[in-house]
């Protein structure tokens, strides 16, 4: 007599059979590759015809890398001071225009549009044209856009507020950050996103009791706002700390995709794991500091 299959069971059959594809995928488009690099960073690499040599050298490559390849380690410390300032400000602003977009104003759709916008074209040519990354000749207008939004007007506006005597490296932050404003917009889309949707899961009686006590809106948003987003707040600095160092503009991925051209598939493969370690210890690093100020409703 042939067994039947219980409900349960057969409901558990159709759900692996759901994800079997993207099981499939993932073991052969991720895990055999990961497996190989890893290989590869401790290996002389050689393509003959036909087939990919290797021979163990221990941790050579990762010392040549790290020792020889002055690009490497310069792009290397650019990218990660670029995101230690750049991803706070992201995060606030992206906080900022949040809390904006939350209230009720006409027009409140097309902003909310207009601010999302960079997400669905960011990896397009608009992107790259706005960046000055697309080199092309003769377009002009293009170019005078881009370079629009870098005009350095820094020091003649701090002479107009008629303030002087700030030290050079000063100026040079505050310049800093003004040239990449552009940047900072361009890259909170998802950002604000989030903390809209954290932002309306805020209950109703929240407000009404902080209105009954007499709050003011810079208490409310400490003591009601602020603790119901801040596991959010967690959740897009991993996320920006993420997207900065996968950015188009990557230069450090610019140079082991340049290694890799070369056939220095060894090289490059120390790279991308020297790079994938210090990512994730940035992460643990940010993960660790900001679940001291999380505020979980269950607690």
């Amino acid at each position: 007599m042939k067994k039947k299959i219980s409900y349960s069971k057969k409901k558990s059959l159709c759900g692996y059979g759901f994800i079997s594809i993207w099981l499939i995928g993932t073991i052969v488009f991720f895990i055999i590759p990961l497996v190989k690099s890893l290989l590869y960073s401790f290996s002389e690499v050689t393509v003959e015809s036909g087939k990919t040599v290797t021979e163990w050298v221990g941790m050579d490559k990762y010392i040549k890398v790290l020792t020889e390849d002055g690009k490497y380690t310069e792009y290397l410390g650019d990218m990660l001071f670029e995101t230690l300032w750049k991803t706070p400000l992201i995060i606030i602003f992206s906080m900022f225009i949040a809390v904006i977009l939350n209230q009720k104003f006409r027009g409140r759709t097309l902003a909310r549009a207009i601010f999302f916008l960079p997400v669905i074209i960011v990896t397009g040519p608009v992107y790259k044209i706005i960046t000055n990354d697309m080199e092309t000749s003769g377009n002009n207008d293009m170019s005078n856009f881009s370079t629009m939004m870098s005009t350095d007007l820094i020091g003649e506006l701090l002479e107009f507020l008629g303030i002087y005597g700030i030290s050079d490296k000063t100026v040079d932050i505050i310049s800093t950050v003004a040239d990449n404003i552009f940047g900072i917009v361009w890259n909170s889309g998802i950002q604000i996103l989030i903390f809209l949707a954290s932002l309306q899961n805020i209950p109703r009686s929240a407000r009404e009791v902080a209105e009954i006590e007499g709050a003011t809106s810079w208490e409310y948003f400490w003591r009601v706002t602020f603790p119901y987003i801040s596991p959010f707040i967690l959740v897009n600095t991993v996320f920006t700390v993420i997207d900065s160092f996968t950015s188009p503009l990557n230069t450090v991925m610019e140079r082991i995709s340049d290694m890799r051209n070369e056939w220095a598939f060894g090289e490059a493969a120390a790279m991308s794991w020297i790079y994938f370690v210090i990512v994730m210890a940035g992460i643990g690093v940010a993960v660790m500091i900001l679940n001291r100020f999380v505020f979980y409703e269950s607690e």
